[in-house]
């Protein structure tokens, strides 16, 4: 099975001391964090600062040093397909390894990868991502709680 490798973060700023959260809402109707494919020879975190910028529009992304996590799921890539029906492109699988980030930034300018995004508490954004991202966000909240002491 063909595979893709992604690199991006789970991206927060602090609200009355309360971290909030970047959700993207994707054309497919997923929300997920902001993620994009390594290019050959990338250096992972240079992975993540460029596709956040190119995402979001944020540009002072501080990576936390102390976590990463990995998660995968499937999906067919049905968006490049030339006369050929969606059942049948192939299964990829994506693996995808997630950084805790914080930001300063409140302004958003999503690219045309997405149709929305939204700043959310944990609860909140537990509830609208996907369950790949649902399996490691809970151990990125504890991180970033105990990290900046709320």
């Amino acid at each position: 099975m063909p595979q893709e490798k992604s690199a991006g973060a789970i991206i927060f700023r602090i609200i009355d001391n309360e971290p909030r959260y970047l959700l993207l809402h994707y054309h497919s109707g997923h929300w997920d964090f902001s993620r994009g494919h390594i290019e050959e020879n990338e250096d992972i975190k240079k992975t993540v600062v460029r596709e956040v910028e190119e995402e979001t529009g944020i540009k002072d992304l501080n990576i936390i040093d102390g976590f990463r996590a990995n998660t995968k799921f499937f999906f067919k890539r049905t968006r490049h397909l030339k006369g050929q029906a969606k059942k049948d492109a192939p299964w990829i699988i994506k693996l995808v390894t997630l950084y805790v980030a914080e930001t300063k930034t409140e302004k958003v300018t999503i690219s045309s990868e997405q149709k929305g995004f939204g700043w959310f508490v944990y609860k909140d954004a537990l509830k609208r991502l996907a369950p790949h991202a649902k399996k490691v966000f809970p151990q990125a909240h504890e991180f970033i709680i105990s990290t900046k002491g709320l």
